[in-house]
């Protein structure tokens, strides 16, 4: 529908699960009004596309930013690995000592 009525918008919002906010509903309504829905729909898309490249662009200076930041995470000192056996002792309790 070009001009979607207040029942329209209801029964889809209610459809997918939300709830309808009558003042929410009413403000929509009055901004809708006098206007063609597929216009604002295709205004919207557009804006969408210019935000989803702007996004795309930014992203890799995002990227590039952060990298220091790994390197500095990936420089924590290593720790001493300890081999079990080197106590003497073994799991079955044979003390790790080496036969024949």
């Amino acid at each position: 529908k070009a001009a979607p009525s207040a029942a329209d918008v209801t029964a889809v919002v209610t459809a997918a699960g939300g709830e309808v906010d009558e003042a929410s509903l009413a403000a929509l309504m009055g901004d809708l009004e006098g206007k063609d829905i597929h216009e604002i729909l295709a205004k919207g898309e557009a804006s969408l596309k210019n935000c989803a490249g702007a996004a795309a662009a930014a992203a890799p200076a995002a990227a590039g930013g952060a990298a220091p930041a790994a390197a500095a995470v990936a420089e924590k000192p290593k720790e001493e690995e300890v081999d079990a056996l080197d106590g003497g002792m073994d799991m079955f309790g044979g003390g790790g000592a080496k036969t024949g």
